[in-house]
């Protein structure tokens, strides 16, 4: 695993006065993402781009999202330091460790093996205290629940109702709802007392789809 070196810590103090300059305000937020060494979560090809505003490829066919995109997921979850919070979607494993490194309990799903296998190491390595499991996003972690906020990092067609079912009272699910082919608008729906739902809608991003019917052991 590479070092986390001056000069990282230095391109992640340039990233966050860029995040700033975008609009993430949420404190919190910032100094998580300062802490985390987002290059030991790509490929090595692409350590040297790693503190850019970029998405990248990695395993699975799949993305890290840019960092304004985790800033801006992790910021609108609005929740307390100690909330628990359920990741659809682990990936690399970027986002759960910014949500670690901001006081969450955190719990996340991946469908993908090969990434499965590679952030559950690399978690590990790094020391943050993270449930995982390899299964269908779409089925959450319901053994598990409730949550207080539910956070998808892909694109679904529609609100998963099984996952807002596996909210706390007053519980959010923040996702980016559309198809695959256009820009998704990102939603922020929260499990109010009495059962139903409100529903807000915070802007334009693009996301890989959410895909279901996993076969897992």
């Amino acid at each position: 695993m590479s070092q986390d070196t001056a000069k990282h810590q230095g391109q992640r103090n340039h990233l966050i006065d860029e995040l700033r300059s975008k609009g993430i305000t949420n404190e919190s937020v910032l100094a998580a993402m300062n802490r985390v060494p987002r290059h030991v979560f790509l490929d090595s090809s692409f350590e040297q781009y790693a503190y850019q505003d970029v998405a990248f490829p990695i395993r699975a066919d799949q993305t890290i999202s840019q960092p304004y995109t985790v800033a801006f997921q992790s910021q609108a979850l609005g929740l307390e330091r100690g909330s628990k919070v359920l990741e659809i979607g682990t990936g690399s494993g970027y986002q759960a460790a910014v949500l670690d490194e901001m006081g969450f309990k955190v719990y996340s799903i991946e469908r993908q093996k090969e990434l499965f296998d590679f952030s559950k190491n690399l978690l590990l390595n790094l020391r943050y205290k993270i449930t995982q499991k390899f299964g269908d996003g779409y089925k959450g972690m319901p053994s598990y629940a409730p949550f207080d906020g539910i956070l998808i990092t892909a694109a679904a067609p529609e609100v998963p109702m099984s996952l807002i079912h596996q909210l706390n009272p007053e519980g959010v699910l923040l996702m980016p709802l559309g198809g695959a082919d256009d820009d998704q608008i990102m939603k922020r729906i929260t499990f109010n007392k009495d059962g139903t739902l409100k529903e807000e809608s915070l802007g334009n991003f693009r996301f890989v789809p959410m895909l279901k019917n996993v076969n897992t052991k």
